[in-house]
């Protein structure tokens, strides 16, 4: 019986990626390159915000990666004003929460965007204090695909693997959710298709979230 949901943030929940486009945009223009179009970024984020500077600076010409550890505070600095840019959740992803409420399902997010914005993300749109559990990027733990994130949760929520689904809408996600040993469910309304999730065999993927409620629960 599935008493927990842990969801991805960015292209699983919300779609973030005209705030991601824009801010990395602003940093690249910042050195004098860019601009990243949306379908780029598309496949630059997922991997924290390091490794998200790292290909847009090699896409934009700098091959050599000279201003990458420049481009760390100045991204930080641009996305605590820019986080929130457009942001919205994805269409069926309120009704799907709020049904799984219904249904005494505690649900959680964790995600490679740095801790801060992530809260700043999720309590702006859903509220403070709607997800039982909201973890991103910080110290001392380890990024997706590492599935620390996901063992912290259940340790702390007092959930076993077998009582938990894991979506998400990339490799890493798939990656995660798996090394974690829990059912884990490709969306395919975020960032990535379809045959990038299929590579991994998730136990479902879906193309809708009232999906969840209709056919998985």
């Amino acid at each position: 019986m599935i008493s927990l949901c842990i969801f991805d943030l960015d292209g699983t929940l919300l779609d973030t990626l005209k705030a991601l486009t824009y801010t990395t945009n602003l940093v690249m223009e910042h050195f004098g390159l860019g601009p990243v179009d949306e379908e780029h970024m598309r496949r630059f984020v997922g991997d924290g915000y390091k490794m998200q500077l790292k290909r847009a600076l090699r896409f934009c010409g700098d091959e050599k990666l000279e201003h990458l550890e420049e481009s760390f505070p100045v991204y930080t600095g641009l996305f605590a004003r820019y986080c929130l840019y457009q942001v919205k959740p994805y269409e069926g992803i309120p009704e799907l929460l709020t049904g799984l409420k219904e249904r005494n399902i505690r649900i959680a997010v964790l995600s490679n965007k740095p801790h801060e914005r992530t809260l700043e993300n999720i309590e702006t749109v859903f509220g403070k204090g709607y997800f039982d559990y909201i973890a991103g990027e910080q110290p001392g733990m380890p990024k997706k695909p590492d599935p620390a994130g996901v063992l912290k949760i259940l340790d702390t929520l007092k959930v076993k693997p077998s009582e938990c689904l894991y979506f998400g809408d990339t490799n890493t996600d798939m990656r995660t959710g798996l090394g974690a040993g829990l059912t884990t469910v490709g969306v395919t309304w975020g960032f990535r298709d379809r045959k990038e999730l299929e590579a991994f065999h998730p136990s479902f993927i879906i193309d809708h979230p009232r999906q969840v409620l209709e056919q998985i629960l």
